[in-house]
């Protein structure tokens, strides 16, 4: 269920595209920046707003991967394991995020919604493999020394934000 805060951010997000059904994937990409993901309940309310079926929203939502259906943490950590970082030993860096955020293989967000892990075949960036990002941000030459670092200062960045 919406809150009328939630309604009221929806309705200027649509009226930023001027209700434009066109404009859906750029709206898709507002609401994904305001909430992490898009929210099931966002995504209905846009349809009606539209005046698109939910099948043709939830198509949109499922066929670009950049969506996500499901909640995501602040900070969206991607681990490329394409073929450069995975010789240059981006198993290890994976563990350790894993370890450090109590994560696994099927569990992708910690606990107090802080972090999300991902896996990516590539990120595009061999030269500089091992790599991750966060939150797009490219972090090179990683070593699992180096990714208990990141998260020690994304840990302090949250607190000092709050």
């Amino acid at each position: 269920m919406l809150t009328q805060e939630e309604i009221s951010r929806l309705d200027e997000i649509l009226t930023e595209h001027a209700f434009d059904s066109s404009a859906v994937i750029a709206i898709m990409q507002d609401i994904q920046k305001e909430y992490r993901y898009l929210p099931q309940e966002a995504l209905t309310y846009i349809s009606g707003k539209l005046k698109l079926s939910e099948a043709k929203i939830y198509g949109v939502a499922t066929f670009y991967e950049n969506f996500s259906l499901d909640p995501k943490g602040k900070y969206v950590i991607k681990v490329c394991d394409g073929t450069a970082c995975h010789v240059r030993k981006s198993i290890p860096i994976l563990e350790e995020f894993r370890n450090l955020l109590g994560l696994s293989e099927t569990k992708h967000n910690s606990d107090d919604m802080l972090f999300t892990l991902e896996t990516v075949s590539c990120l595009g960036a061999c030269g500089l493999a091992p790599v991750c990002t966060v939150n797009d941000k490219v972090h090179a030459a990683m070593t699992p020394e180096k990714a208990r670092e990141l998260i020690q200062e994304l840990r302090e960045e949250a607190a000092h934000e709050n």
